[in-house]
């Protein structure tokens, strides 16, 4: 082994995902190892907290092992030990960072503690290096943000939304047009089937960088009730294609403003939604519009996983930025910017 080379073993546990990862350098992923609940929570419907921590608890061994496994390599080989500790579950958290501390303690490792945001932002560094200046687009469940980034983990926020998350607006719709959890990529599937036939509104033409998804949400519930009224068919394919055409059609509005105020050069986009292909398409009609470099996560790093993790710990590492174990608690909610 290269003593050059830093290898951190990552550990996330934020929501419904147990996942462990070991990367080499912040961007070269030696193994992946990813436990999903999501056919267990979509009897409910929804991510239910307890059943999430319990299973995390019961499977976090288990997907060690496996990392260390298809690593081909201990513990005692890594330089350092990353956890998320924010945003998230505080009981799914806590499972993670408990592990984390273990294992520092037992192995003398150095421990780093990683916001979960910040973690889908340097999944780009996963993919294509993440070139400064940059202008970072973080789309999930509960985010939606316009960031500016001149250097590793120097946030300026331009704007944010006022009201729903892009991700929070696509479950809501899903859930109003009775389709299963996970609500946000069903909604995809439809619209991409769909066509562009409901006259709903763009949200948030104005002169900031600012997001709202509510009232789109809430045109989404008229035409709906609207429909049932008059004893009308709703057509769910068109209806999805309209509300994703209109809200992607306003973040691809906001990041144009951005890029002609700022002059951006470099464009990364992050987050669980960052996964549409909508939204993927129109970004690189944008940024080949403006000779714009656009880096993307590759898919399997758009949703929560602990590679993005290791890849947001290895600057904080060669800062030796370090936490002592008391110091890493879990947080349901905290700013990164």
């Amino acid at each position: 082994m290269n003593k050059k080379d830093i290898y951190i073993l990552a550990i996330e546990t934020s929501c419904d995902e147990t996942s462990m990862a070991v990367v080499k350098n912040g961007n070269d992923v030696i193994a992946l190892s990813i436990y999903t609940q999501i056919d267990t929570h979509k009897l409910y419907g929804g991510v239910v907290p307890e059943i999430a921590s319990r299973m995390h608890t019961e499977k976090i061994t288990l997907v060690l092992e496996d990392v260390l496994n298809k690593a081909n390599m201990a513990v005692s080989d890594m330089d350092a030990i990353a956890v998320t500790y924010a945003p998230g579950l505080i009981g799914s958290l806590m499972v993670g960072i408990e592990c984390a501390k273990t294992l520092s303690l037992i192995y003398n490792k150095p421990l780093i503690k990683v916001n979960h945001i910040a973690g889908h932002i340097y999944a780009n560094n996963l993919t294509n290096k993440i070139i400064f200046p940059t202008l970072a687009l973080v789309v999930s469940g509960g985010h939606t943000d316009l960031v500016l980034m001149k250097d590793n983990y120097d946030f300026k926020v331009l704007g944010s939304t006022l009201d729903d998350a892009i991700g929070e607006a696509y479950d809501k719709v899903a859930r109003v047009l009775k389709e299963k959890y996970p609500g946000g990529p069903n909604i995809e599937r439809l619209a991409l089937q769909g066509k562009n036939s409901y006259n709903l509104p763009i949200p948030m033409q104005d002169d900031s960088y600012n997001f709202s998804f509510s009232g789109l949400k809430s045109s989404v519930i008229n035409e709906v009730n609207k429909c049932k009224m008059q004893n009308k068919k709703i057509n769910k394919k068109d209806l999805a294609c309209s509300f994703q055409t209109a809200a992607i059609t306003s973040i691809i509005n906001k990041c144009e403003k951005a890029i002609n105020d700022l002059k951006i050069n470099n464009f990364i986009i992050a987050g669980g939604v960052s996964a549409n292909k909508f939204l993927r398409e129109k970004l690189i009609l944008l940024c080949d519009k403006y000779n714009v470099n656009l880096s993307m996560p590759d898919f399997i790093y758009c949703t929560d996983n602990a590679a993005m993790i290791g890849a947001a710990a290895y600057p904080l590492y060669l800062k030796n930025i370090f936490s002592n174990i008391e110091d890493v608690q879990p947080e349901s909610r905290t700013p990164l910017f």
